[in-house]
């Protein structure tokens, strides 16, 4: 027998009221599976796939692309055999782990992480050219582990090394520059151009999206409510540089991720956190809260947005684990594939600004959080050293502070103290 289930917006979060339904990645009449993505929407915190929570035919498109509607509301109808609407009990507004549920493994409970591939899997597949789908997995959950791909190369079942797309890899997610700035083009703002008879004239509109929106008030409110303060420290970084040109090419064949610059900062960053815990803080009018977990949120750019997805307890990683934990969170942000999760709990923020020739910057603070560090481009220049002249690697670390919460004394401090930490690298320093 056949039943019409409505698929409903989902609250993502317990602050989420409405969502705007982006585009329709499924029509009427189409054949839709368990979890399977059948449109994008856009909410003021990230933008994500809403997965179809049975199986079925889509029969009626309810909410057209571009309308905002609130959480709860129905999208669109499909019509399902019976029983096939118990894959998941119901749509229901909460249902927001669906959405990170990928849809290859919605029908294999004994193996929920089989199509879920870290980058150094991804990376080792496409220098093989091997299709991840035909590899067993024997990790946790039957996720694919990089001996899982040795031993299938080494069986002879390979093929010769093909594109990445063959290989079952995001050919994206391979484009990287230095840091986590994005060197691709990702999706633009839709674009109307008044007197469209004469392209050449007349202005240009774009429609403000929901991150956009949230950006503009979070900006306003910080600029608004939070003194802000700056100062800069100059840093040696040549030891670094020759520390990282040692290890970056092992790094990338043993973890098949690129080995930047970052992950030395936020380990010299959060250690210097330790030493000075009031850096890690919020004002709350009548007190300061100090956070125990340090928690450190990315800017990470594109041409349109800029997201803080945020490294969880930072402090009890080392550099190699904060290199992975940046590569994944750059990925995430380049599919689009950002959760709430990923966003929430940031207690102090850095930008490698630097990673796009800026050489230094005025950064607004994260709001509720004390202060912002960015990291510019590293130069050579001349330097005196022992009243001699010598050519170093030198970086600039630029620093917003909220003067309610901090003065110059202790960020002048912490900044030394980041300096110190950088500059203590040196060609015997470990990765982890």
């Amino acid at each position: 027998m056949k039943t019409m289930t409505e698929i409903v917006m989902p609250q993502l979060a317990e602050s989420l009221v409405s969502a705007t339904i982006d585009r329709w990645l499924k029509k009427p009449g189409d054949r839709i599976e368990v979890y399977e993505p059948i449109c994008e929407i856009l909410t003021d915190k990230v933008n994500a796939e809403l997965p179809s929570t049975v199986a079925g035919t889509l029969v009626k498109i309810l909410i057209g692309n571009g309308e905002t509607v609130p959480v709860g509301t129905a999208v669109c109808i499909i019509e399902t055999e019976s029983g096939s609407a118990s894959a998941v009990e119901s749509a229901s507004p909460s249902a927001s782990s669906a959405l990170q549920v990928n849809p290859a493994t919605a029908d294999d409970e004994s193996a929920p992480m089989r199509n879920r591939f870290s980058p150094a899997v991804q990376q080792l597949a496409g220098e093989h050219g091997v299709r991840l789908s035909d590899v067993a997995g024997t990790g946790l959950g039957g996720r694919v582990t990089r001996k899982d791909v040795l031993a299938y190369v080494a069986s002879g079942k390979a093929s010769a090394p093909a594109s990445a797309a063959q290989a079952g890899v995001d050919p994206k997610a391979q484009v990287r520059s230095s840091g986590i700035h994005l060197s691709e083009t990702p999706r633009i703002p839709k674009i109307e151009v008044e007197g469209s008879s004469n392209p050449s004239r007349g202005e240009t509109f774009i429609d403000v999206t929901p991150i956009r929106n949230t950006i503009a008030r979070n900006m306003r409110q910080s600029v608004s409510e939070i003194p802000h303060a700056w100062t800069m420290i100059e840093v040696d970084v040549t030891n670094l540089v020759m520390l990282r040109n040692k290890l970056k090419n092992e790094f990338m064949k043993r973890e098949g991720i690129n080995l930047t610059y970052l992950a030395f900062l936020l380990k010299a960053v959060v250690n210097a956190i330790k030493d000075y815990p009031i850096m890690n803080s919020t004002w709350a009018v009548d007190k300061i809260i100090v956070k125990r977990d340090i928690n450190i949120s990315l800017a990470v750019g594109t041409e349109d947005s800029v997201l803080t997805p945020v490294i969880k307890n930072a402090d009890h990683k080392n550099v190699a684990g904060l290199a992975k934990e940046i590569d994944e969170l750059a990925r995430k942000t380049r599919e689009g594939k950002l959760t709430l999760s990923d966003m929430q709990g940031g207690t102090f923020t850095v930008n490698n600004t630097g990673s796009f020739g800026s050489i230094l910057s005025y950064p607004i603070i994260n709001y509720p959080q004390a202060a912002i560090l960015t990291f510019e481009s590293i130069v050579k220049r001349p330097v005196v050293i022992n009243d001699m002249i010598a050519v170093r690697s030198m970086a600039n670390l630029c620093l917003s502070l909220d003067h309610r919460i901090l003065d110059g004394v202790i960020c002048g401090r912490f900044l030394q103290r980041v300096k110190d930490n950088l500059e203590s690298f040196n060609l015997e320093s470990t990765l982890y």
